[in-house]
């Protein structure tokens, strides 16, 4: 895969995810993710979100924080419209649809790197805000470590 074909697939990815505006979590609907990884058929997508629902549970992680079944009105060919199924998936639901996937298919080799790097960079910068906050206790500690000592020696 060319760096110019990355860009565009990485693009259309970043554009798909969605934020929750009150909390800020990010997440991608179901049924958009499907294109992007190429499924043509909800039937055969709804097949590799059954089986990372299964390796979710497996894990022993709980499925309904990373698949939240939702439904969406579609608007049908003779201008009437119905509620389709559709599931609001976090990264980690994503990262598992995408392991569960076909890596011989190119958008599916591509949304399992994807989904692997974006989760270790939050990862990593999840690490980094907690690095941060124990160094400020620490900091807190020894300072209040030295005002008790000075207002104990009655300096």
């Amino acid at each position: 895969m060319d760096k110019k074909r990355i860009e565009v697939i990485k693009l259309s990815f970043d554009v798909a995810v969605h934020t929750i505006d009150d909390t800020g979590i990010e997440f991608w609907y179901a049924r958009e993710l499907m294109t992007l990884l190429g499924y043509e058929r909800w039937e055969n997508f709804a097949k590799a979100i059954k089986r990372a629902m299964e390796s979710c549970e497996t894990s022993g992680i709980k499925v309904s924080d990373h698949f939240r079944e939702t439904t969406k009105m579609v608007q049908l060919g003779s201008s009437s419209k119905r509620y389709i199924k559709d599931y609001m998936l976090t990264r980690y639901a994503c990262y598992l649809i995408a392991q569960n996937g076909d890596s011989k298919k190119e958008k599916i080799a591509f949304a399992q790197s994807y989904f692997a790097v974006q989760t270790r960079k939050l990862e990593v910068i999840e690490e980094r805000i907690n690095y941060v906050e124990r160094r400020q206790e620490e900091d807190l500690r020894k300072l209040k470590s030295v005002f008790l000592k000075i207002y104990m020696s009655g300096e």
